[in-house]
């Protein structure tokens, strides 16, 4: 394995996906390359009644952060990435990313969202799955518990 992309995105899923991407760099000396795709529109409420409107998205520090935080993990990890902030669907730019860098390994972090959410708002990780050629690693984040409410005695 020579080349490994990380798709990031700034959530807790991506994060536990970056660190297991950069241990298998590390194991394998591979290049690796982060990838963030930041939207092109912002859809804002608009008026009353759900009626919405979509502005081009503004790139800000905010869309760069987690690439910074990515690289700057690669560094502590003592691993050389590269990092790339890309414009559009995610799914489209980071299979396309793929090709381009030629990854032997793309890495996603999965939030776990059960079906009916995932078919509401949508998977990148399923997307990924099924638009790609290449092996897809799928890591689920951690799971985070709602502590149970103490008895009172």
């Amino acid at each position: 394995m020579n080349r490994i992309l990380i798709a990031v995105d700034g959530s807790p899923a991506a994060a536990v996906a970056a660190r297991v991407g950069l241990e298998l760099a590390s194991e394998h000396h591979a290049h690796l390359a982060f990838v963030l795709v930041a939207p092109e529109v912002d859809v804002i409420p608009a008026g009353g009644f759900g009626f919405t409107a979509a502005l081009s998205h503004e790139l800000t520090p905010a869309d760069q952060q987690p690439l910074d935080d990515a690289l700057a993990l690669a560094a502590e990890m003592g691993v050389d990435a590269r990092a790339e902030l890309l414009r559009g669907d995610p799914v489209d730019e980071i299979v396309a990313f793929a090709d381009s860098f030629d990854a032997d390994l793309i890495v996603v972090g999965s939030r776990g969202h059960g079906a009916l959410a995932s078919a509401l708002l949508g998977s990148v990780s399923r997307g990924i799955l099924s638009e790609t050629r290449r092996p897809v690693l799928v890591v689920r984040g951690a799971a985070t518990r709602v502590p149970a409410a103490s008895a009172v005695a």
